[in-house]
């Protein structure tokens, strides 16, 4: 495989570069992103209908990785619980090196090709789950050998990469490809391929949470009403949804404790 994450910026002698150059040739290169995973549309098309496919019948999606990619499928996760009203263990992300690796590197973590499939043994992963790998070069053992023995066991596997033809795609059954280049500073993959990973994890999680029925409209009716900012939202889409005034809405939803709950309550038919 060509590792274009890998090769030579395009740019040189970046410790000359002014403030002013240095942003916007950053710029130019993080502009080149979304096209880059619009062209791997169909990809992704695909692994949300897998994942969507799997979680309703009870399965649960995990996200594997080790550095920058490892910490952005942590954070996806740790997201959908307040925003869709999820069960924390819904979905999970798994980083090479345990939790503190979230904080701070764990030598040689990623190199371990045995280790994911331990790690999500101890969330006792079935056949019913999906295991999506995340790894900008596409080349990381931790994230291979945790495909490669979900694989084995029955999951549905699928990953993010950003090289094509690397040995991660080739142990998913849905690969997402989304080729990103070289980087503004060379092999820096918490750059272009850390921001093209996100943007698909957010497509993922999103058009899944949306599938599975947790958004009404446009509106996260299933959201945690975890401090008063979101209580407020909560309140605003309880009046929207049904035409009450903020006190009977605000009162519905501290009743009830989701704006779903809320609104079913009101007798108001939208």
């Amino acid at each position: 495989m060509e590792a274009t994450t890998e090769q030579s910026s395009y740019y040189n002698d970046l410790e000359k570069m002014s403030v002013g150059e240095l942003l916007q040739n950053i710029n130019r290169e993080d502009k080149t992103v979304p096209l880059a995973v619009e062209k791997a549309l169909p990809q992704i098309e695909a692994l949300v209908k897998g994942v969507t496919e799997r979680m309703r019948a009870g399965g649960r999606l995990f996200y594997i990785g080790a550095g920058t990619s490892g910490r952005l499928g942590v954070v996806d996760a740790s997201e959908c619980p307040p925003t869709y009203g999820v069960p924390f263990d819904m979905v999970i992300g798994i980083i090479a090196g345990g939790d503190g690796a979230i904080r701070k590197a764990v030598e040689f973590a990623e190199d371990d090709a045995e280790q994911a499939w331990q790690d999500m043994l101890a969330y006792n992963i079935t056949a019913k789950d999906v295991v999506v790998g995340i790894a900008a070069s596409g080349k990381t053992p931790y994230v291979i050998g945790g495909l490669n023995t979900a694989n084995a066991n029955g999951c549905l596997t699928g990953c993010i990469v950003c090289n094509s033809g690397s040995p991660v795609a080739a142990e998913a059954q849905y690969p997402v490809e989304v080729v990103t280049g070289p980087e503004f500073v060379t092999g820096s993959t918490r750059m272009k391929a850390g921001t093209a990973q996100k943007l698909v994890l957010n497509m993922l999680t999103t058009s899944v949470m949306i599938q599975l029925g947790h958004i009404k409209g446009n509106k996260m009716v299933d959201m945690q009403l975890s401090n008063n900012k979101l209580i407020d939202r909560g309140t605003r889409m309880v009046m929207s949804e049904t035409g009450l005034d903020e006190a009977t809405a605000a009162n519905l939803l501290k009743q009830h404790g989701s704006v779903r709950k809320a609104v079913e309550a009101s007798g108001v038919n939208n």
